[in-house]
């Protein structure tokens, strides 16, 4: 079991070591459509997690997942009910104090799995993992598997590539995985393809979905989506960050 919120401290202290990873979860609470949950992005880097963990232990690699992080920035649903923000600095101050806590337990590695894409938010988890850039015996590294990058996204699909993602093809496919009963499938299979130019979007200054055009808080093809599709992503995912554990720290694997 690698999921810390279920142990018993007992349980606990075998990963509470020099040798031992600690993956940080972190989503939002914020609208994705009218057919996925506002805990999408909890569900997508919690199974990540989880995933990557048990694939590090076959690996010969300790790892455990810690309770996700809910909360992030959240500007671009604005105007949608049911989003819950963060300030940048409260969301950076509560990352920089999980790492704290976990290098007083004596973590020396620590990856943040991040499933909320909102250019702003993952600044501030950038900024973080800059200031924790090597461990030491008594500090932790901070390591950002930033699906953003990239050498990630090109592995993660079209939809991905393009920016027109929030509740489309790819995040809805992830949830059909991880979480099917969370998923309104009557509303999903109906909803329009659509297609707002994200990226030319934000270059033009545009910060918000419903500026955007995306006035039912979606963009992609969610109607396309299929749980198959979320399996296949979730093993890309979960793959990034093995890899990327196995180059920066070769000796904690066997």
């Amino acid at each position: 079991m690698t999921d810390l919120a279920k142990l018993t401290w007992p349980e606990a202290a075998e990963f509470f070591s020099a040798r031992a990873i600690a993956i940080v979860p972190v989503g939002s609470t914020e609208p994705h459509g009218p057919h996925l949950p506002l805990d999408t992005d909890v569900t997508i880097a919690a199974e990540q997690s989880a995933r990557a963990a048990a694939n590090l232990a076959r690996a010969g690699a300790k790892a455990f997942v810690l309770p996700p992080v809910a909360y992030g920035l959240t500007n671009w649903t604005e105007g949608f009910p049911g989003r819950v923000t963060l300030r940048p600095g409260t969301l950076w101050a509560l990352l920089e104090d999980l790492v704290l806590a976990l290098e007083r337990e004596g973590i020396r590695q620590v990856v943040f799995a991040n499933a909320h894409l909102e250019p702003e938010h993952v600044q501030v988890l950038r900024g973080v993992a800059m200031d924790h850039p090597a461990r030491t015996s008594e500090g932790a590294q901070v390591l950002f598997v930033d699906v953003t990058r990239r050498k990630n996204a090109e592995k993660l699909g079209e939809e991905f590539r393009s920016g027109d993602c929030h509740a489309g093809r790819y995040e809805s496919s992830l949830v059909l995985a991880a979480d099917p009963a969370a998923v309104r499938e009557a509303e999903r299979r109906v909803l329009a393809p659509v297609r707002i130019d994200l990226l030319e979007k934000m270059k033009a200054g545009v910060a918000s979905f419903r500026k955007a055009g995306a006035d039912r808080g979606y963009c992609g093809d969610p109607a396309s989506a299929s749980a198959a599709e979320g399996e296949s992503l979730y093993e890309r995912l979960a793959d990034m960050i093995v890899d990327a554990c196995r180059e920066t720290w070769p000796d904690l694997f066997r």
